[in-house]
Parts: structure tokens; sequence; C-alpha cells
């Protein structure tokens, strides 16, 4: 596929991903594990009938399935898409890039914008806008796409940690450690991953072992 090369569908200025798209997406973190739902219950092409809209999506589906920080999304280049090998190359904070699987979902949702909604330009970013002239998106439209989307499906507003702590959350619910939860979200240390996964006692006490001596 020729990444970034398609043609480019109407683009509304004022049009975003449909409600029941940004509510499944934005929804689904809170209540099925890893978003495993929110993405497939929504209906194909439902409310993608525009460049913005297909943008939008893709957004959104990356930082729910990867749990991307806003400026990661932002800083997305063609070339850090391998998809052979169905991984993307994202750079963190620290300037350092990591490679990651990419989930069929949230690759579809890519694909989709690239070959049916990104228009021909010079910059090789994958999200830009969709009217001239063409720039790369910045960390803070990604942050107003999350906020339009909570807008929309009428749920409070909350910057993109809203899927990284939901992705940090069902991951320890569903039995990984902090280390392995840290290695996803890219953390450096578990102390990050700790503030993340903010979870109720019932749900982590499974987890912890007891301490040496304890219950003699």
């Amino acid at each position: 596929m020729g990444a970034g090369v398609g043609q480019q569908v109407p683009a509304d200025g004022e049009d975003r991903v449909a409600d029941g798209d940004q509510g499944a997406i934005l929804a689904a973190p809170l209540d099925d594990p890893l978003v495993a739902g929110g993405q497939e219950g929504a209906g194909p092409g439902c409310g993608r009938g525009t460049a913005t809209g297909l943008r939008d999506y893709a957004v959104l589906s990356l930082l729910a399935r990867l749990g991307l920080r806003g400026a990661e999304a932002a800083g997305l280049q063609l070339d850090d898409i391998d998809w052979r090998a169905g991984e993307i190359a994202v750079t963190g904070k620290g300037s350092r890039t990591e490679r990651l699987p990419l989930p069929a979902p949230a690759g579809e949702a890519l694909a989709a914008w690239l070959t049916g909604g990104r228009p021909r330009c010079g910059s090789r970013a994958v999200f830009v806008t969709v009217r001239r002239p063409y720039r790369q998106l910045t960390p803070e439209a990604v942050r107003a796409v999350m906020g339009r989307a909570c807008d929309r499906a009428g749920l409070e507003r909350r910057g993109t940690h809203r899927f990284r702590h939901a992705l940090a959350t069902e991951m320890l619910r569903a039995g990984a450690s902090l280390p392995e939860v840290g290695q996803v979200l890219r953390h450096r240390n578990q102390l990050s991953t700790s503030v993340y996964a903010k979870v109720d006692q019932g749900a982590l006490r499974p987890l912890a072992r007891p301490w040496p001596g304890a219950g003699e």
C-alpha cells in the first residue's frame, strides 16, 4: 500500500467522528478489557464519510489501543509504519524510539485514513490537517480531538491519559504485572506505572504477594 497516497474524501472542517463511534471508543476502555469491543461495536464506516472523521477515528483508535501519548501520536511519520511486520515505531519521552505491535482494529482505522482521507502533501507526518496549507497535527491538536470526542459522547473532558489509565487498569485486572504494564506504556520506572494503575483495592489484592512471614 502506498502510505499516505489516496483520494481525499470530502473534508468538512466541522465534521468529527460520529457520536456513536465516539461513545464506543471512549466508554469501552472503562468497561471492556483492552477496549476489545470499542471499535467493533460501531458499524463499519459509521460516521467516517469525511477526511476529518477518518483522521479523528484513527487518532482515537491509536490512543485507545496502544496508549499513545498525544505528542507520540502527533509525531508519527509515514516511515514509522511497517505494514509487513504489523508494527509502528513510536518516539516517546527522551526521544526514545520503540517498536510496538499494531493491533488489527487500529491498523484498519489507520489504513482507512491514509488511503481514503489523508490529502496528498509534502509532509511525511501520519496525521495532518485536511485543509490547505496541510500541516502536521500538533500535540495540542491531538488533545483537541480527544476533547471534542468526549464532548460529543457526553463524557467528562479528559486528556489522552484517559486511555493510558484505562489500558493499565484493564491489564492489571487481567493479571499482568506492573513491569509488563510499564513496558506497554513505555515507562522508565515502576513508580510511573503505579500512578497510572489506580485501581480499587479489590482488584489489586489478588495480584499482591504476601509479605514473608505473614500469617505466621
